[in-house]
């Protein structure tokens, strides 16, 4: 249908001529709109959709794709006469796009498809693979384009193309799945090589290769691990302590203790093994307190863990053999490798369940024969399930596995990862061959002397070479603190870069610290072969700080002169050495009460007795080790008891003094020695007097004849009834005497140590000696 539009207006003419009025005609058309299909590739294009119509219709772009309403296209560029052109096209913008266009005769419609054709690209890349003999290895191999890629394996060197599609042969070992993973079973040393996945469109195509290794399961076989290990707890005194250990490993592993690096098992009998491999402690003592290692062993290498039990007389006890493995974290599940560069390795894991408290973290380790014959803790604190190992070296092998952490400890390793490789380096130069270089690195054996302290901060390192090469450019020395730790510390390197020299000074040390220290050769990016560790322990100084929360309190009433001192350790890095004593001093303003205490090490608290009542004592408490001793603690005043009355205080002090004089002491003692001898020679004197009179008789003459026995004068008869109280055994030996009782002289005669008075003259008795009744003559 066509219309016609008319436009007038009048036009003027000037005097005496006559006006005349211009008609204009413009016809009008229905708008009419036109559309071509298009493809585009990544690099840009469009599709053409054009209108036309007189008047210019008003044209609005829509598009329709994918099932949804049509809407109005945001920021098409329009050109020329209703031309829609989008500019570095998309796969977003692929679909099925409309032109509306209309003027006041009527309106029209157009459509058009935009085809966006997407080069291949890689959604995961096939990574290098170690498998022992005998394993399955699958390479993944997932693309994306438009339209889908094509995917399909060959090795390297070989014309044999496989195919998802082909059908797996009953005795064939490859094959690749509908996904495009590369799966090759019972692996074999012949299997070895590069294999290349290709993705195919029309759109381009790409490739990526990946290498097979085939090792030996024996002699690949990683060192154990130990899955649940000693945590640090408090234990009483004369109380029982269990530190759990329990490893696994091919072959199975042997648990051995050490306490503070020296072996334990069979020097204590108090010090027992449990099944599968815990230490028991019975009848906990002050001197139990250290670092406990459990070390598991294998012919494969060996893995260690260590905590530190602390026993006190009076704390709160903290035993870690209460908590139920049930408490920890479940193991991570499905390790995976997803990324693999020259020095580092991108893992990712799923959570295991969580049990009664969540899960805070995750601890990865690491394992590699040319690094360490043990596993290597090389992150903590991991709050995702995805991390990115760095700082690995290249063209080196390593396994992983995670452990999940949470309030009740470290829980057990996730399954261990498939072997992974980091990539190889780019050449050192042209024309030199990096395998070459790497070969020639490995034959280089580097042999350690022992390490020489210099002082207790420095330590200086040499070695020999054997198997010298040309392309060494100098040598990476490493070391690291094993004592007063946990676990080891991290490693520290010092580079020396003339290859001429054997000799290093590493300094800046921590004071009486044992260090673990090794070797290996380098050039450039590439790395040798690590030499046997040796240790060595830095010489130890005073300690540089003082114990730490000192306290100190009056025991007892108010009356009482005694004092409790308590304090925690110094930190580890101002120890400079192994604690073996702390000294405590309780100073008064004269030297005459001072007292002074030493206690172990172990000791953390201490009794002092034996103070001034009213005096004020400063307390200060120091560290020592086998350098001196450390830094003293800030005096802390205390006062005791009540003050003593001076003139008591001045003549018990002045008593004191007199009584601790080295003259008064040996005064004092030789006068006891001269007492006692005066006293031993009397008691000889009368010890002999006594002996020499007991051989002797008393003799005496009477009237009475019956007296006399036998006829010998003076004789008393002695076994005369008469006289009972005469033993028989008396002496019969008798002295003569006179026989007329008249005209006896005075004699005396002796008898068991008596005496008697000579008898009188005449008739009168001598008075003292009486053998019966008095009667006169």
């Amino acid at each position: 249908m066509r219309g016609c539009t008319c436009a007038w207006g009048p036009t003027w003419w000037g005097a005496g001529q006559r006006g005349r009025t211009a008609l204009r005609v413009r016809a009008a058309h229905v708008p009419t709109a036109t559309g071509e299909p298009g493809g585009a590739g990544g690099g840009g294009g469009g599709a053409t959709l054009s209108v036309t119509g007189r008047p210019v219709p008003l044209g609005a772009l829509e598009e329709g794709r994918r099932g949804r309403a049509p809407r109005e296209v945001r920021g098409p560029v329009r050109e020329g006469r209703g031309v829609l052109r989008i500019r570095k096209a998309s796969a977003a913008d692929q679909g099925s796009f409309t032109c509306v266009a209309e003027n006041r005769m009527g309106k029209a419609e157009a459509s058009a498809t935009l085809t966006v054709r997407a080069a291949p690209q890689f959604v995961v890349r096939p990574r290098d693979q170690i498998v022992a003999l005998g394993r399955s290895a699958t390479f993944p191999c997932e693309t994306k384009g438009n339209p889908q890629p094509a995917v399909f394996w060959q090795r390297e060197g070989s014309q044999d193309l496989l195919f998802p599609s082909m059908p797996q042969q009953p005795a064939g070992r490859l094959w690749v799945s509908p996904g495009g993973n590369l799966t090759i079973a019972e692996v074999q040393r012949s299997d070895g090589g590069f294999y290349i996945c290709q993705a195919l469109t029309v759109a381009g195509s790409i490739q990526a290769k990946a290498l097979l290794e085939v090792t030996d399961a024996l002699t690949d076989r990683p060192p154990p691990i130990i899955r649940q290990g000693p945590a640090n707890q408090t234990v009483g005194l004369e109380g029982v302590a269990v530190l759990r250990c329990q490893a696994s490993g091919e072959p199975p592993p042997t648990i051995t203790w050490q306490k503070d690096g020296v072996g334990l098992l069979g020097t204590d009998p108090r010090m027992t093994l449990l099944e599968p491999g815990s230490l028991q402690i019975h009848n906990t003592r002050l001197s139990d307190c250290g670092m406990y290692t459990c070390v598991a062993s294998s012919s494969s290498g060996e893995t260690s863990w260590s905590a530190y039990l602390e026993v006190r007389e009076t704390a709160v006890v903290t035993d870690s053999t209460n908590q139920d493995s049930e408490n920890l974290p479940a193991p991570p599940s499905d390790l995976q490798v997803t990324d693999v560069t020259k020095s580092s390795i991108s893992l990712s894991w799923q959570p295991g369940p969580e049990g009664h408290s969540p899960v805070s973290g995750y601890v990865i380790e690491a394992f590699s024969q040319l690094v360490s014959n043990s596993w290597q803790t090389v992150a903590d604190h991991v709050k995702d399930t995805r991390y990115t190992v760095t700082g690995l070296r290249p063209n080196t092998i390593y396994l992983f596995i995670v452990r999940a952490v949470n309030a009740q400890g470290l829980g057990d390793p996730s399954g261990m990862s498939e072997p992974v490789r980091t990539q190889d380096i780019s050449p050192p130069a042209p024309g030199v061959d990096h395998h070459h270089v790497q070969k020639e690195l490995s034959d280089v054996i580097v042999r350690l002397h022992n390490p020489a302290v210099l002082s207790p901060t420095s330590i200086q390192v040499t070695w020999t070479v054997d198997h010298q090469s040309q392309f060494i450019q100098g040598y990476r020395v490493e070391y690291r603190q094993t004592s007063g730790l946990p676990s080891p510390g991290s490693w520290e390197t010092e580079d020396l870069r003339l290859p001429s020299e054997r000799s290093i000074v590493l300094s800046g040390l921590k004071k009486g610290v044992v260090y673990e220290i090794k070797a290996r050769p380098y050039f450039n990016e590439f790395q040798g072969v690590d030499s046997e560790s040796l240790t060595a322990r830095t010489t130890e100084d005073a300690p540089s700080a003082p114990p730490q929360q000192i306290t100190v309190v009056t025991v007892g009433n108010h009356n009482s002169t005694s004092i409790s001192v308590s304090w925690d350790p110094l930190p580890p890095d101002q120890q400079n050495g192994i604690i073996q004593e702390y000294r405590i001093w309780c100073l008064a303003n004269e030297s005459r009460f001072h007292v002074n205490r030493t206690v172990d090490a172990a000791i953390r608290s201490v009794l002092v007795g034996g103070l001034r009542g009213g005096v004020q004592y400063r307390v200060e408490v120091a560290a020592t080790t086998s350098a001196g001793v450390g830094v003293r603690s800030q005096a802390l005043p205390i006062t005791v008891g009540t003050e003593l009355p001076d003139e008591m205080t001045d003549s018990s002090s002045s008593l004191s003094d007199v009584l601790r004089q080295p003259a008064f002491i040996a005064g004092l003692g030789g006068a006891c020695w001269i007492i006692l001898m005066g006293f031993s020679a009397w008691l000889y004197w009368r010890r002999k007097k006594r002996k020499g009179l007991s051989n002797y008789a008393v003799t005496f003459q009477r009237g009475d004849r019956a007296l006399l026995g036998n006829g010998r004068p003076g004789l008393l008869k002695s076994g005369d009834p008469r006289l009972p109280w005469l033993g028989d055994s008396w002496p019969s030996t008798s002295l003569p005497v006179n026989s007329s009782s008249r005209g006896a002289k005075g004699g005396a005669n002796f008898g068991r140590g008596e005496t008697c008075c000579p008898l009188g003259t005449g008739r009168r008795r001598a008075p003292c000696c009486r053998t019966g009744p008095s009667t006169a003559a």
